[in-house]
């Protein structure tokens, strides 16, 4: 149901893949041909045969990449669904192996997991949905997906697994009142958001709050249903770590954001739909009041965060489950990002439409510095020259 002031958000399914090179068919799944990945010379851990669950999708293909250049053997397991990626999708490196199936198929997962060291689980259904008849799809792409993978992963004795989180778990971000302290703030009214009062207001004096970083200690406020099915998922993981003596990370993404994101299509974020915008030669169209705060986070960094996850899982003892914010630790606002995507495209000035969507939070910026202190991690791309960058960049086409 669409408002004056309210879009409907949508969702982004499972990513798509083409195998490298005509393979034989067994039914459901799909194997390429494969071919040795060269190793670079000294890499920074063993190398790890690695299954990317959603390996073709704009965060899972550079995180395959980013694997593959960094000497391990990434494994692509994916969906292949049009909604994702439209009529065509890049194909994956040279010489990695992509498996055509969905994450609730258990015996395809099954024949994916052989000799593989690790997981790293990227597929999902994201974005806010378009009403909430898409529940039931959410939870099973999401949940019932993870608990085949885990399930399958138990079975083969594969103990390290990197989870993609979010940070919509937090719900809204951190607000702090000038008389009492910090506070969460409840959802935002339909009668506050119709008269242009964007703003959360303190509960307890309805003082204006001065939005902060969140923290991964902070309570988690699921408030729609993908950002349940997120939380559902690291529940899953803890319960698998305990059960299996397993090891796992959760990297809570923020605003993901670069090349590879899906063109004119609903199933993709705030970024993609100005970036869109701006290819058709259209001003992008900023909710709100475009005072919004986010973190937004280059697509090469997360991939980054993926890697030396993996990578630490080794050193971690058993049972254990942890969760980091991955963004970039600078807040911008959306309609900063707006206008600095249409300055460096030289497109047309952004609208400020005073729209808004059910479900989407005020404020939620990322406090970084634990992925940062305990696994050395730290994004290279600044927002400016991010930016400047994704203006120009390809997006991939969508059907």
């Amino acid at each position: 149901m669409i408002r004056k002031r309210r879009v409907g958000e949508t969702r982004v399914g499972r990513a798509r893949v083409s195998p490298d090179g005509p393979g034989p068919s067994y039914g459901r799944v799909t194997w390429a041909r494969r071919t040795a990945i060269p190793v670079p010379a000294g890499p920074s851990v063993a190398a790890m045969r690695v299954l990317v669950t959603g390996g073709a999708g704009f965060i899972g293909s550079q995180i395959v990449r980013t694997l593959a250049a960094d000497g391990h053997e990434p494994v692509v397991l994916d969906a292949l669904l049009p909604s994702a990626h439209g009529a065509s999708v890049p194909p994956p490196p040279p010489g990695v192996r992509s498996v055509v199936a969905d994450v609730r198929d258990r015996e395809a997962v099954a024949g994916a997991l052989t000799g593989i060291d690790a997981v790293c689980h990227q597929a999902a259904m994201v974005g806010l949905g378009k009403d909430f008849a898409d529940a039931p799809q959410y939870v099973g792409c999401n949940d019932f997906g993870t608990a085949v993978l885990l399930a399958e992963m138990a079975a083969a004795g594969i103990r390290d697994l990197v989870l993609a989180g979010s940070m919509v778990v937090y719900g809204e971000g951190r607000y702090d009142c000038p008389r009492h302290g910090v506070v969460r703030p409840g959802p935002r009214s339909v009668a506050d958001l119709d008269a242009g009062r964007f703003e959360p207001r303190c509960p307890s004096c309805r003082s204006e709050l001065v939005p902060g970083l969140v923290t991964e200690d902070a309570p988690v406020d699921p408030r729609n249903v993908y950002a349940a099915t997120k939380l559902a998922q690291e529940h899953l993981a803890a319960a698998w770590t305990r059960a299996t003596g397993g090891r796992a990370v959760a990297l809570r993404y923020h605003n993901v954001y670069g090349p590879g994101m899906p063109r004119d299509t609903p199933y993709a974020g705030v970024a993609s739909f100005f970036r869109s915008a701006l290819a058709r030669g259209e001003s992008p169209r900023v909710f709100e009041d475009g005072g919004q705060r986010r973190d937004f986070v280059h697509v090469r960094d997360v991939a980054t965060a993926n890697v030396t996850a993996l990578a630490a899982l080794r050193e971690r003892g058993p049972g254990s489950f942890d969760a980091y914010n991955t963004g970039s630790g600078v807040p911008h606002t959306i309609g900063e990002m707006a206008w600095a995507l249409a300055s460096a495209h030289g497109g047309p000035a952004p609208v400020v439409t005073g729209e808004y969507r059910l479900g989407d939070v005020r404020h939620v910026t990322a406090d970084s510095r634990r992925l940062r202190e305990e696994l050395g991690w730290k994004p290279a791309t600044d927002f400016v020259t991010g930016m400047r960058e994704f203006a120009t960049e390809p997006l991939r086409g969508a059907g």
